[in-house]
């Protein structure tokens, strides 16, 4: 019983660590933070965070790593539920993207050093040998929506690159554009609220869906 209780002690102070990390890195951004900032934050002293991490990089890719692992699971219940149209299922997508990169800036810069690193590792890590991305149901309203003529003739990759550089660039790019306009987080915060009704927007105007 009494290893029992180290053990459980052991994991509350690792999920501390982590939550001030998150809170850190967000706050002053990941080149800004000293391992020192994370101590403080969490209320411990350098020398355990070093302990349970090593170093600041070690930390921020747990954190990234699990807040990715977390975001995956929401995605495909979204894609896979047949409730939903297409047009639906993109404004689903693009806010819970959205609200998740509000909530992790940082990621985006993460997964593109990772990508850039070790592309397959990262897909390693992050994703199931049992997820199939063929079986999601989206495929299936894909494939009827082509069909039907409705749309254009199109990639469906060109679709899913344009989403994805709607949402993620403004927070790549998020130090330049505050840095230039003098625009405060919650300022920034704001602009992205309304990205989420405007990227469904401008997707459903590509693909011609009314």
């Amino acid at each position: 019983m009494k290893k029992k209780s180290v053990i459980e002690k052991n994991s509350s102070t690792e999920e501390k660590i982590k939550e001030a990390a998150r809170k850190v890195f967000t706050q002053k951004g990941y080149a800004a933070t000293r391992t020192r900032d994370i101590a403080e934050e969490a209320g411990y002293n350098l020398a355990l965070i070093n302990y349970y991490f090593r170093s600041k990089e070690k930390l921020f890719d747990i954190i990234c790593l699990e807040n990715i692992q977390l975001f995956i699971p929401s995605v495909l219940g979204i894609l896979n539920d047949p409730a939903t149209t297409l047009q639906e299922k993109i404004e689903i997508l693009v806010s819970n993207y959205i609200d998740m990169l509000m909530k992790n800036p940082e990621l985006p810069l993460f997964i593109l050093s990772e990508i850039h690193k070790d592309p397959m590792t990262l897909i390693n890590k992050v994703w199931s040998n049992n997820i199939r991305h063929e079986n999601a149901y989206i495929i299936k309203q894909w494939q009827e929506f082509m069909a039907s003529g409705k749309g254009p003739s199109v990639n469906p990759v060109h679709i899913f690159i344009n989403a994805l550089s709607m949402m993620i660039f403004p927070f790549v790019a998020g130090p330049l554009l505050r840095n230039r306009t003098g625009m405060g987080k919650e300022a920034f915060n704001k602009l992205m609220e309304e990205r989420k009704k405007l990227i469904p927007v401008w997707i459903g105007t590509m693909l011609n869906i009314r």
